[in-house]
C-alpha cells in the first residue's frame, strides 16, 4: 500500500525549519556565553554554513534520489544495500534516542509556569510522547499542519527578540559594550562551542525522509532544504546578536533561561509568558517533526527487507507507518525516565557524524556533470565530508566507542535480514542448503571490498 502525497513545499520547508529550531535556541546562548563569550555570535555563523553545507548535500542527494528513505537511499542508490543500511542505522539510532530529550526540556519549560513533583513530570512527559505518535498515525497531513502552526509559533518570540533587541541596540548605542571583551575566555573552548551549536542546526535531514509524501519531489525537496536551513541561519545568529548586546555575558552565563531574561529586559512580565510558550512550542515541533520523519526511514528499511517486515505495515485508513511510529513511541517511552540530556544529545551526534559522511560521498558517487540548478555540486559533497569528520573527531572517547559498537551491532541485524530477503526473492526452487550458504559467505566477504569500492568510485566521480 502506498504513502499519500499531501506534504507541499510549505508543509516541507516547515518541517526542515521545525527538526532544526528546537529547544536548543532557548538554552544554548546561555551555555555558549560562559565558554566563548560574545564570539559565539560568529560561531553561530560557523554552524551555520556547516549545517547549510550537510543540508545542500541532502538536498542535492534528494534530486536524485527523489525517494522515502532519506541517507538510507542515497547511499543504498549510489553503493550498495549495506552501506545504506549503515547510514540508515546509525541516523535512525541518534533521532530515536534524542526524541526522549524533548519531552524532558518540554517538562522543564512547562515548570517555568506550573510547579510539577516527579511522578507528574512523567505522566507529563508521557502525554506528551503518546499525543505526537497519535497524530502522526491520524495521518501526514495533519502532521504536517501541526508542524506548521508549532513551527509559526516558535519563531514569533525568537521574531520579537530580533525586532525589539536590535531596535534597541540601535537606539541605544550603549549596548554595544555588552560585545566587548569579544572573547573573554580565550579561543580554547572552541571546538566544544562549534559542536554544540551545531547541534542546534542538526534536524535538517529529517527533512527529505517523507520523500513519497512530498507533492513533486524532485523539485521541493532540494529548494525546502537550502531555503528551510537560510531562515533557521537567519533566525540564529540574528537571535544571538540581539541576546549579546540586550544582556551582558555574565547575565547569560548564569541564567538556565537566557532568552527569557532577555525578553524580561526588553517587555518585562510579558515577555517572559510570550518567551516561555514559545519554548513549549519550540519543543513540541522538533518532536513532533522526528517522529514524521524517522518513522518513514524504519519504514523505508523495513519495506527494503533489512529490519522486520511489520515496520514497513500502511494504515489501511490514514495511510501512514503506524507500527514505525508506534515503535519511536515505545523507545521514547523507555527512555523517559532517565534525565542524561547532555549523553543523549552527544552520543547523537556522533551516530549523525557517520551519516552524514556516508551520505556526502554518496553524492560525489552518484553527481552527473551538466545537471542544472544543482551549483557547486563537486566540491560541496567533499566540503560536506570534512564537516562529517570533524563531528566525529570532536566526540568524546565514550560516545566514539559506544557509538561504534552500536553500529557493529547492526550487522548481524543486516545479515539476518538481508540474507532472508535474498533468499525470498529468489524463489523457494534455488533455497538449496549449499546455494544459501555460498550465497551468505560472499555477502560477508563484500563488506571489506565495497570499503575500499565506495572510496576509489567517489573519488573517480570527484575528478
Amino acid at each position: 500500500m502506498a504513502l499519500k502525497r499531501d506534504l507541499s513545499f510549505f508543509d516541507l520547508t516547515n518541517i526542515v525549519i521545525g527538526a532544526a529550531i528546537g529547544s536548543d535556541i532557548y538554552i544554548i546562548p546561555g551555555l555558549v556565553a560562559g565558554l566563548i563569550g560574545p564570539f559565539a555570535i560568529v560561531v553561530w555563523v560557523i554552524g551555520g554554513v556547516f549545517a547549510i553545507i550537510l543540508a545542500m548535500v541532502f538536498g542535492y542527494c534528494s534530486y536524485y534520489v527523489p525517494n522515502v528513505g532519506g541517507s538510507f537511499a542515497y547511499v543504498t542508490k549510489a553503493f550498495d544495500q549495506f552501506y545504506g543500511f549503515v547510514a540508515g542505522w546509525s541516523m535512525c539510532i541518534a533521532e530515536i534516542v534524542a526524541l526522549p530529550v524533548f519531552a524532558i526540556v518540554f517538562t522543564s519549560y512547562l515548570e517555568y509556569f506550573v510547579s510539577l513533583s516527579y511522578p507528574e513530570e512523567l505522566i507529563v512527559r508521557t502525554i506528551f510522547i503518546v499525543a505526537l505518535v497519535a497524530v502522526n498515525i491520524f495521518g501526514v497531513k495533519a502532521a504536517g499542519r501541526l508542524n506548521d502552526v508549532l513551527t509559526l509559533a516558535k519563531l514569533t518570540p525568537l521574531l520579537l527578540i530580533i525586532l525589539l533587541g536590535v531596535g534597541t541596540i540601535l537606539v541605544s548605542p550603549l549596548h554595544l559594550a555588552n560585545y566587548t571583551p569579544l572573547i573573554p575566555f580565550g579561543v580554547g573552548n572552541l571546538g566544544t562551542v562549534v559542536v554544540l551549536i551545531f547541534w542546534a542546526y542538526a534536524g535538517f535531514e529529517l527533512g527529505t525522509l517523507p520523500a513519497d509524501e512530498v507533492v513533486d519531489p524532485k523539485k521541493n525537496l532540494p529548494r525546502a532544504m537550502i531555503l528551510g536551513m537560510l531562515i533557521v541561519t537567519f533566525f540564529y545568529i540574528m537571535t544571538n546578536f540581539a541576546v549579546f548586546g540586550v544582556v551582558s555575558t555574565s547575565q547569560l552565563a548564569k541564567s538556565p533561561v537566557p532568552l527569557v531574561l532577555v525578553s524580561v529586559a526588553l517587555l518585562g512580565t510579558a515577555g517572559a509568558i510570550i518567551t516561555g510558550v514559545g519554548a513549549l512550542a519550540s519543543v513540541s515541533g522538533p518532536d513532533e517533526t522526528e517522529v514524521l520523519g524517522t518513522a518513514r526511514l524504519v519504514y523505508a528499511m523495513a519495506k527494503g527487507g533489512l529490519l522486520p517486515r511489520m515496520f514497513g505495515k500502511v494504515h489501511h485508513r490514514f495511510k501512514t507507518p503506524y507500527v514505525a511510529v508506534i515503535l519511536e513511541g515505545a523507545v521514547a517511552l523507555a527512555l523517559m525516565p532517565f534525565s542524561g540530556i547532555s549523553q543523549l544529545i552527544s552520543f547523537a551526534v556522533f551516530n549523525l557524524g557517520v551519516c552524514y559522511l556516508l551520505v556526502c560521498l554518496a553524492l560525489a558517487a552518484m553527481k552527473k556533470d551538466g545537471e542544472h540548478g544543482l551549483p557547486g555540486q563537486s566540491i560541496l559533497p567533499w566540503l560536506g565530508v570534512l564537516v562529517s569528520l570533524y563531528l566525529l573527531y570532536s566526540s568524546t572517547l565514550s560516545n566514539i566507542i559506544v557509538g561504534t559498537v552500536v553500529i557493529l551491532l547492526g550487522i548481524p541485524v543486516y545479515l539476518y535480514y538481508s540474507r532472508r530477503t535474498n533468499v525470498r526473492d529468489l524463489g523457494r526452487g534455488l533455497a538449496e542448503e549449499e546455494f544459501v550458504l555460498t550465497r551468505g559467505l560472499e555477502r560477508q566477504n563484500k563488506f571489506l571490498a565495497n570499503l575500499v569500492r565506495l572510496l576509489r568510485k567517489a573519488l573517480r566521480r570527484a575528478h
